[in-house]
């Protein structure tokens, strides 16, 4: 079977609050740095921003400055390159998850759950549609911070091999994002990937990181350190998901569910 490894870069940053062109010069700068050989290098939520609620300020289209640069670096480091930004489009804003092959190609996921709690509902159009990604074989489901805390969407219906979760979660609830990204990756039986931005936005919310990367039985299998920017490397291997599917056989007795 091809490509029974994926070899990801998990990119903890801090974000300039509102200043995408500052943003992009940063987020060049650190890709730059990854020498190893990579297949997907992920970057957090609304990393040309922070996690703002003024879209208008940022808001880029498809076409836009972003998006070039990242298609850019993508062909440049042969690597898929992903995270969310802002993005206006029919005049809607949108929190949106980009996955940029190497080819140019793109491919979007529209965060469903908008965070209610800073009044994102309000000025973001919630998406509608789960997206199954398929790179180098391997399939590869992409959601954004606060879905990861609703498991009916996030269920493995879909037999993907990767959940991916971009955030900017903030200190005083990290201990939920930790345990509800191994949570994941046990329900599901897939590798569960976080990565979470670190410092502090305009509104004094600080972000510590955590990013990290889970097998299949909810094991770790990063290292980073809380609030420091850092790049963290692991390699992902089918033979894991398929050793523990075929013996435990968990996914074969989940509840069936049809979401209204």
């Amino acid at each position: 079977m091809k490509n029974q490894e994926l070899h990801v870069a998990l990119v903890q940053t801090n974000l300039v609050w509102e200043h995408p062109a500052e943003n992009r010069i940063q987020l060049h700068k650190k890709i730059n740095t990854i020498a190893d050989t990579v297949d997907l290098i992920i970057l957090p939520e609304m990393f040309t921003s922070g996690f703002t609620m003024n879209p208008a300020s940022v808001a880029e289209t498809m076409d836009g400055e972003t998006i070039a640069l990242l298609k850019n670096l993508a062909k440049e480091k042969n690597a898929a390159i992903t995270g969310s930004l802002v993005i206006s489009e029919s005049g809607n804003h949108y929190n949106r998850f980009v996955f940029v092959f190497p080819s140019g190609e793109i491919e979007t996921y529209d965060k469903r759950h908008t965070f209610t709690l800073a009044g994102e509902h309000e000025v973001y159009t919630a998406g509608t549609f789960k997206n199954i990604i398929t790179y180098k074989d391997w399939k590869i489901c992409p959601l954004i911070c606060y879905d990861l805390r609703f498991p009916v969407w996030a269920r493995n219906v879909e037999n993907y091999d990767v959940l991916l979760y971009v955030a900017n979660w903030p200190k005083p609830r990290i201990s939920a994002w930790d345990a509800l990204l191994k949570a994941r990756a046990i329900e599901n039986m897939s590798y569960c990937i976080g990565v979470n931005r670190v410092g502090l936005d305009a509104n004094s919310h600080e972000y510590p990181g955590h990013s990290a990367v889970y097998d299949v039985l909810g094991e770790k299998l990063t290292n980073l350190e809380s609030g420091k920017e850092e790049i963290a490397f692991a390699t992902l291997t089918k033979s894991n998901i398929e050793t523990y599917r075929n013996k435990l056989k968990f996914l074969n007795d989940k509840d069936t569910f049809e979401l209204l």
